[in-house]
Parts: structure tokens; C-alpha cells; sequence
């Protein structure tokens, strides 16, 4: 079948938005009509080049939302007019990482999807008889996409697919990072860096589970609004710190008798890895854990003192907010539809496919914390 997509045919260069070719669900399989899909940084991060495993031609995007419209044989967890959330994490819930309940990351089509193609060993699009690789095996920036079984969450039908779309990766990256990962009590205090669309959600989960003082930190101090809206309780500005930042925030963060200060908690959102080894060093001694949530470029590395961990610092890793997709999207669709959570103010744009380099572009302006596109 026909289907518009925005192709990524080289790295550094805009999508083309065009017709390619899409074949229908194999065994396993479903094919599903995206209604609407964000524009992620990873998306950026691949686009660029900077992606070691990026591979082109490719067709992006793995932040959707829309309906199932035919299935392969075999399938049987969803059906042809069920509303489901494509998942770049999926959940087989039968391979060993699965069965552990140790973690969200699923291996059972790990080594295909690293490669662009379907669990066969093969893709599902073309272009002028070429074939084109699908990506995080989503490939949302086409209004039809084929996902194994196991790669779609199903979710309620009276949620708005230009909403929920963003559940797909960032609200549930930076929530989940906060209830999975961090695992955060109430009367917590935490750190939160880079206030971008993963650090909004870190704040917003941040209030959910009732942590007490919630610093968001941020080099742009149109930042502070939109962080207060969503639970930070103090905004630091590293340039106008006047010196180290580490000192400055465990200071910030001595409370009543305890005079050593450092949070709780810490969440890196920026990918820099002189960040995460500052939200590393700015935790509590004895007991403070930092989740490192942004993505950083190939080859780059971290590093910190060996006293920082041994003195009980505790360095995290998070990735899809360690949740496992099949379960805990639907239930993250249900708390934003019981509002108790938002996502319609961080829905800063919305485009038609034409547009979508636009989208691109806000992105790097800093204009937008997401732009989605609505086929």
C-alpha cells in the first residue's frame, strides 16, 4: 500500500515528505494508522548523524498514537479498531530480561530492531523498490506503520491521539525515571537538570509521588515559568550562581540539622556528561542516587572521583523510565485522561506532516518543548 512519510535519506539533511511503499502485517505483526506523533530529541539525535547506530535511508519517529487497522496471524492481545501507543521498549513478557522483573528492557527483537527491520530479518517499506529502514522499531513519521504484536501498547479510545502520543517517550521516560527507577518517597528533595520535555515530566512526577523541594536547573530562565507550572519548588540558573554549582546546590539543599546537604535524588535530562557528573556529586552522602535519563553524543564518557560512590552515592541509569511498555502505558494514558497529570501544556506546536521539518526547527530554536504532527 501507499502510505506518506517523511524519509530521513541521508544524515544532516531535512526530511523529504513523500509516498513510499508499506507491505501488511506478517505473522505476529500488526499494522497500525499513526493519528499523531511527537518530535523527540533522539529523533534529532539520529537525524543528525551523531547516532552511531543511525542508519539511513530510515524512516524516524517513535513518539505515536493511533489505531490498528489489520493483523498478522497469530496475533491475539489487540484487534483491528483498537487505539494503541507504538513502543520503542517493547514487552514480550517472555524472554529472560522480561521474566526477571529486574528490568523494562526487553530482548526479544533487541538485535533486528538495532538493525531497522521487522523480527523476520526484514523491512516492511520501500521506496521505489528499495527498501527503507524502519527506526526503534516505530517508524512513526508515516501515517501507516507495521509493529510486532509485542511493540504496541493498547490504551482507551476517548484518549486524544495528539495528547497521548507524547506517552509514547517523554511523559513516560522522565514520570517513570521518578516511580520505577528512583523509586522516590514522599518528602523527598530532588534536582532536576535541563527543564526540557524529559525534565517537565521528571518534575510533574516528581510532584505526584510528593517530593518536598524540587530544584529545577536550567540555562535559560524562560525555563522557571514552565517548571513552576509543573512542580519545581526552586530554579537555579548555573550563570547567575556566581561559582561552582556543586557547592551551590548542596548548600541549597541543607535542611534543619542536617548540615551536609545534597539531594535525595538527581536526574540528569541534557546528555552532557559534565552535567551527570555534577547531579552525581550534588546528591547526599550516604545515600543519594542520580539518574542519568539524557542521551549523550558517541564516544563520550563520565567520570568522578571514586570517593564520590564510595561514600554512597549510587549512579543510575533510565531508559523509557524503566517501565515496561505493554503494562504501565495504558496506565499512564489513564492518569492524564483522570488528570493527574498534564501533557496538553508541553503540546507546544502542532504541524501537518508537510511541516514537520518546521518542527525540526523550533526544536533547535528552543521554541517548543513538543511539536506534534497530526496526519
Amino acid at each position: 500500500m501507499d502510505v506518506k512519510a517523511a524519509v530521513a535519506f541521508e544524515a544532516g539533511k531535512p526530511l523529504t515528505v513523500t509516498t513510499v511503499q508499506l507491505e501488511g502485517p506478517r505473522a505476529g505483526e500488526v499494522l497500525v494508522e499513526i493519528k499523531a506523533t511527537g518530535i523527540c530529541h533522539t529523533d534529532e539525535f539520529t537525524l543528525s548523524g551523531a547516532d552511531p547506530e543511525g542508519l539511513f535511508p530510515a524512516i524516524l519517529g517513535h513518539e505515536g498514537a493511533g489505531i490498528v487497522r489489520e493483523v498478522g496471524a497469530g496475533v491475539t492481545s489487540v484487534r483491528p479498531g483498537d487505539h494503541v501507543i507504538p513502543l520503542y521498549t517493547p514487552e514480550c513478557r517472555q524472554c529472560p530480561s522480561c521474566l526477571s522483573r529486574k528490568t523494562n528492557l526487553c530482548t526479544a527483537i533487541r538485535a533486528t530492531q538495532g538493525q531497522g527491520l521487522m523480527p523476520d530479518g526484514s523491512s516492511r517499506f520501500s521506496c521505489e523498490g528499495k527498501p527503507i529502514h524502519h527506526y526503534m522499531g516505530c517508524s512513526t513519521f508515516a501515517n501507516f506503520t507495521v509493529l510486532p504484536e509485542i511493540a504496541v501498547a493498547k490504551i482507551r479510545e476517548d484518549a486524544p491521539f495528539d495528547k497521548v502520543c507524547y506517552i509514547g517517550c517523554g511523559v513516560t521516560t522522565g514520570i517513570g525515571a521518578v516511580i520505577n527507577t528512583a523509586k522516590v518517597e514522599p518528602g523527598a528533595t530532588a534536582i532536576v537538570f535541563g527543564l526540557g520535555g524529559i525534565g517537565l515530566n521528571v518534575l510533574q512526577g516528581l510532584r505526584l509521588v510528593g517530593a518536598d523541594m524540587i530544584i529545577g536547573v536550567d540555562l535559560n530562565n524562560d525555563k522557571k515559568a514552565w517548571g513552576e507550572r509543573f512542580g519545581m519548588t526552586h530554579f537555579v540558573n548555573p550563570k547567575e550562581v556566581g561559582g561552582d554549582l556543586v557547592p551551590y546546590l548542596v548548600n541549597l539543599t541543607k535542611r534543619g540539622a542536617d548540615q551536609i546537604g545534597g539531594a535525595d535524588y538527581t536526574f540528569d535530562c541534557t546528555g552532557n556528561v559534565t552535567v551527570m557528573r555534577q547531579a552525581l556529586e550534588a546528591c547526599h552522602r550516604g545515600w543519594g542516587v542520580s539518574v542519568v535519563i539524557g542521551v549523550a553524543a558517541a564516544g563520550a564518557e563520565i567520570q568522578t572521583r571514586p570517593f564520590q560512590l564510595v561514600t554512597g552515592r549510587v549512579w543510575k541509569g533510565s531508559a523509557f523510565g524503566g517501565a515496561r511498555g505493554r503494562t504501565d502505558v495504558p496506565r499512564i494514558v489513564d492518569w492524564y485522561m483522570q488528570g493527574k497529570i498534564e501533557i496538553d501544556p508541553m503540546i507546544t506546536h502542532t504541524l501537518p506532516l508537510a511541516e514537520i521539518n518546521r518542527g525540526f526547527d523550533l526544536m533547535h530554536a528552543g521554541q517548543s518543548i513538543r511539536s506534534v504532527v497530526v496526519y
